[in-house]
């Protein structure tokens, strides 16, 4: 029961990262915008203060804001810009990342799930569900976050300066990299933010899947079936979408930045980054790629549970 419940979740997820990658990279690359990539140009706005003697007094120099665009904008930039192969830019980290992440927390979660289901009803509480989430949630980031840190890389890579840019040729070669240039700590670099997001995805997500399902089913407003996996997908996948994004958002920022030696970090830690994204930038930052993020992130969902529905029909009798 334990493997296949490992083996049903893993199939579905890989199936379900790989289908939606391009939306994620579009995500990503959102979620950095407003974030300085290097010294900015700047630009020379004179404002001529005249004293009595008709001399200038001030000259500002200010620097060119960076516009935000939006996931339709950014997705044609990166088609027009580094063709279409870059929409999958770091898909073999997320093979990995789903390899050890997903098939980590479905499986936890399914193990748990029948072991706290109660025998009579054939339902488990809302609260275990949560709590079912949580721990198999953040038990599959800790597993999987060296991959999760490679995909980030690889997809915001095509944002920076081509004299910038790390050129990972695969997701073996950027762990490789990355604990050769920056030590084995730099592979769980944000991992208590990975942890983080991963308990809160996983809890709305699988919990309230099962939840909506359950409600769906005891209602009668459909059988179980295709419609019923479809509905109850794309709602949890909405739920899972407004719970994570700010602390997606300060993820992917810290998984991303490039720390040299001798020189302080960007940020000393996910509480940093966040103050500092609000400072520069607002609170609705943390909101930045919230529209990639529900695009991808509802598509992902509903793929993910039809896929699994099918696979564990498939494997029913194993």
């Amino acid at each position: 029961m334990g493997v296949k419940g490992f083996v049903e979740g893993g199939i579905a997820s890989i199936i379900a990262g790989c289908s939606t990658h391009p939306l994620d990279l579009i995500k990503v690359r959102m979620q950095l915008q407003g974030e300085s990539l290097a010294a900015p140009n700047p630009v020379l706005r004179p404002a001529f203060a005249f004293n009595n003697g008709g001399a200038i007094s001030a000259i500002h120099v200010t620097a060119a804001p960076r516009p935000s665009v939006g996931p339709v904008a950014v997705g044609l930039n990166i088609l027009r810009q580094e063709g279409a192969a870059a929409l999958f830019s770091g898909v073999s980290a997320t093979v990995l990342r789903q390899t050890l992440y997903s098939t980590t927390r479905m499986g936890l979660y399914d193990v748990l799930k029948t072991k706290w289901t109660n025998p009579e009803t054939g339902n488990m509480p809302l609260v275990r569900k949560i709590t079912a989430g949580l721990i198999a949630g953040g038990i599959g980031a800790a597993v999987g976050n060296p991959a999760d840190v490679a995909m980030v890389r690889m997809q915001a890579d095509g944002r920076l300066p081509a004299a910038a840019r790390r050129n990972y040729t695969s997701v073996v070669d950027a762990i490789g990299s990355m604990a050769r240039k920056e030590g084995v700590g730099s592979l769980w670099r944000g991992s208590s933010l990975t942890v983080n997001r991963a308990m809160i995805v996983t809890a709305s997500q699988l919990a309230s899947y099962d939840q909506i399902k359950e409600s769906i089913l005891e209602k009668g407003v459909m059988g179980d079936g295709l419609g019923t996996h479809v509905t109850a997908s794309f709602a949890a996948g909405f739920v899972a979408s407004v719970a994570s994004n700010p602390v997606d958002v300060i993820k992917t920022r810290v998984m991303n930045m490039s720390v040299e030696v001798g020189k302080a970090a960007p940020y000393s830690g996910a509480l940093d980054c966040a103050i500092k994204t609000v400072r520069a930038e607002g609170p609705m930052a943390l909101y930045k790629g919230f529209i990639p993020t529900i695009s991808r992130q509802g598509p992902f969902t509903v793929v993910l549970f039809v896929t699994l529905e099918q696979v564990r029909k498939l494997l029913k009798d194993f």
